[in-house]
């Protein structure tokens, strides 16, 4: 794709990695085909291509965004479905981050849009005020008809019950049993810890069961993704840079394997933090280090030969591949193969590549959308005749879940019970 940046626009290093993207695009369409949104509304400026073009007229005139623009950019889920297609390489997760950064920077939205992402960058990666927000949605919740239909997602993402807080969110060695065989960081996340703190519960167990020693870090928390999607650069910079100093500071005390995630959106994000903060001569080679340790929990149970304790039944698993882990971060057979050694009966999902619908805060702010997605996921779950669904991101559990009466638990928590843990709560009985 040519491209006709101003030579000024050009020094700034977010327009220069911008535009090199943008050439590297040959507009040769593959990308639509497995685009969600150009699957529902078959709209050019909905595929990653008609929105690489909007992209590339805003970015190159250094213009401020307009409302048509913003309207497409923010249809997007960052499923990341058409990189994995793409022929040419092209890194349309970069290049549509810099995009809603600089809508951010140049586009006044109405009042209430602009109310509800503020509220989410502030609320969601702080789990003592998420969980006071949950809370509060669940008492107001009869009184949903009362506020603006905006809200009503937000009330809806409210749970019946929220689990106790747990431990395992606060700083803690947990030692490994038997031989110690390597230490790895685990990041707990925001969101995570206060929707379903048993998914890092059983991460422990299924880590030290094994031999590896689990640190919960001092000073680690949100990974930077839900407002870094949001365009909010300062913000998830900040989250970020605190997650890097935490982490460089235990591995230089005391040593690290790996840094694991079990929050696939996180890994992701995390897996770029030398992107991000490529320019920061303070954390960029801190930041290029942390992204090289981190790792999705099933990259490093990998590595352990997973054997069954014979406690869990050999249930009918059908996998639900997150976006954010077969097309993010390119994991795609280790968790199923994981499932299948410990037991289960694991069989993939039709139309596995097209997101749920949830993408980090995409089912809040964009809900029609993200119902018709889920409704579609849902319809090809039920069509594998599972016992229960897993997945690898708390996200994907809370979508897919708000759709089915089926369980649905993350496949780490299937794997602590094969491996002699207790059954998730969603199985007991």
């Amino acid at each position: 794709m040519q491209t006709d940046f101003a030579p000024g626009l050009l020094e700034r290093p977010a327009f220069a990695a911008s535009e090199k993207i943008l050439r590297s695009c040959v507009h040769c369409g593959f990308c639509t085909a497995t685009c969600p949104t150009f699957l529902l509304f078959n709209e050019e400026n909905d595929s990653p291509r008609g929105r690489i073009y909007l992209i590339k007229d805003m970015l190159e005139k250094g213009r401020p965004a307009d409302a048509e623009t913003v309207k497409h950019v923010d249809r997007c889920l960052s499923c990341l479905s058409c990189m994995t297609t793409c022929p040419s390489g092209v890194n349309y997760m970069h290049l549509v981050d810099h995009a809603r950064v600089h809508i951010e920077e140049t586009y006044k939205r109405p009042v209430m849009d602009r109310l509800i992402r503020e509220m989410l960058a502030l609320v969601l990666p702080r789990p003592a005020l998420f969980r006071l927000a949950l809370q509060g949605a669940r008492l107001f919740k009869p009184l949903a008809p009362l506020f603006p239909k905006r809200f009503a997602a937000l009330f809806a993402m409210a749970p019946a019950r929220l689990p106790a807080a747990s431990p395992s969110s606060q700083p803690a060695l947990y030692p490994a049993r038997g031989a110690r065989r390597m230490r790895v960081a685990l990041m707990t996340g925001c969101a995570q810890t206060v929707l379903d703190p048993a998914i890092n519960e059983a991460t422990i167990r299924v880590l030290t069961r094994h031999g590896v020693e689990v640190v919960v870090v001092p000073g680690a928390g949100c990974c930077g993704a839900l407002p870094h999607h949001m365009g909010h650069a300062k913000s998830a910079h900040g989250l970020a840079g605190a997650n890097i100093r935490a982490f460089i500071n235990e591995r230089d005390a005391h040593g690290l394997d790996h840094i694991v995630i079990n929050t696939s959106g996180c890994g992701t994000t995390v897996k770029d933090y030398g992107f991000m903060f490529r320019d920061d001569p303070a954390l960029a080679e801190d930041a290029a280090a942390v992204a090289g340790l981190a790792k999705d929990v099933s990259e490093v149970l990998s590595l352990l030969d997973i054997k069954p304790a014979g406690t869990a039944p050999r249930l009918r698993v059908a996998y639900h591949s997150a976006c954010s882990l077969q097309h993010g971060q390119k994991v795609t057979l280790a968790p199923m193969v994981l499932l299948g050694d410990a037991g289960f009966d694991v069989v993939a999902v039709p139309e596995g590549h097209i997101c749920c619908g949830s993408a980090g805060t995409y089912n809040l702010l964009q809900p029609e959308i993200a119902g018709e997605l889920q409704a579609r996921k849902v319809a090809n779950i039920l069509k594998t005749v599972p016992d229960v669904i897993a997945a690898g991101n708390i996200g994907c559990i809370m979508q897919i879940g708000g759709g089915t009466k089926l369980p649905i638990v993350h496949s780490v928590q299937l794997l602590d019970w094969a491996t002699g843990g207790p059954a998730p709560e969603a199985l007991r009985g």
